[in-house]
């Protein structure tokens, strides 16, 4: 049952991926001018955007309790913080040269980094999660929640982007969606889920997903640099 659930997990994660990889073909798409639907805003890619955040964060968040359910082996999270740090600069850096106006400062491998070390607190209390998790929705549907603040404080001395980024991924709400995914865990509710027959990996697409969603650090890396070098070739 462990690794059919593990196997489950990966899936769902691969559905992200796949979601993904779909989303940022529109949005090339739209960068070489063959489309020209307005991603930023346009209900459709608007709320695909969330969904795939979502995806992401809800398995990050059942992946952190898994990874961590018999207690936190710090050298498993030492080996994440570099991994997860490396990347994340590696995406500030060629989005500063590709979009230097516009580029990444928190996209979502810097907030999976941040929201890792955060969930640690969390990991053995799934009732104070909960109660978290619902508290950051309120606090952030009313407006009182938020990190303005911080990006005042920081963004004359990095020289942030003011308007638009590439890609941002803020601490409030979603964090409250990691420790939703921590919660679904605690409470067992993802052993009926990914008992499922539609995460069974004995259906080849599955399998495919499942492949994509055990690597989804590295697909995600290199699936936007691979289009848009097929973009250009193509253009």
């Amino acid at each position: 049952m462990k690794v059919q659930r593990i196997a489950g997990l990966d899936v769902f994660r691969g559905w992200a991926i796949l979601l993904m990889v779909m989303y940022h073909f529109a949005y090339d798409l739209k960068y070489f001018a063959y489309i020209s639907s307005n991603l930023d805003k346009e209900s459709f890619w608007v709320y695909s955007r969330y969904l795939i955040v979502f995806m992401f964060l809800v398995s990050m968040g059942m992946g952190l309790k898994l990874t961590y359910r018999s207690g936190i082996a710090w050298h498993k999270v030492k080996k994440r913080t570099l991994i997860l740090g490396v990347s994340s600069l590696l995406v500030t850096v060629v989005t500063y040269i590709q979009f230097p106006h516009t580029w990444v400062y928190f996209g979502v491998l810097h907030f999976i980094l941040v929201a890792s070390w955060l969930g640690l607190i969390f990991l053995p209390y799934p009732r104070f999660s909960l109660a978290t998790a619902i508290l950051i929705l309120l606090g952030s549907y009313f407006g009182w929640l938020h990190t303005h603040h911080l990006f005042t404080f920081f963004q004359p001395i990095f020289h942030l982007p003011v308007h638009y980024s590439q890609d941002i991924v803020r601490l409030f709400p979603w964090f409250a969606v990691v420790l939703i995914g921590m919660v679904i865990v605690s409470y067992q509710i993802h052993i009926k889920l990914f008992s499922n027959v539609l995460f069974s990996t004995s259906f080849f697409p599955n399998r495919t997903l499942a492949f994509l969603g055990r690597h989804s650090l590295i697909v995600y890396l290199v699936h936007q640099p691979i289009l848009f070098a097929l973009f250009m070739l193509f253009t």
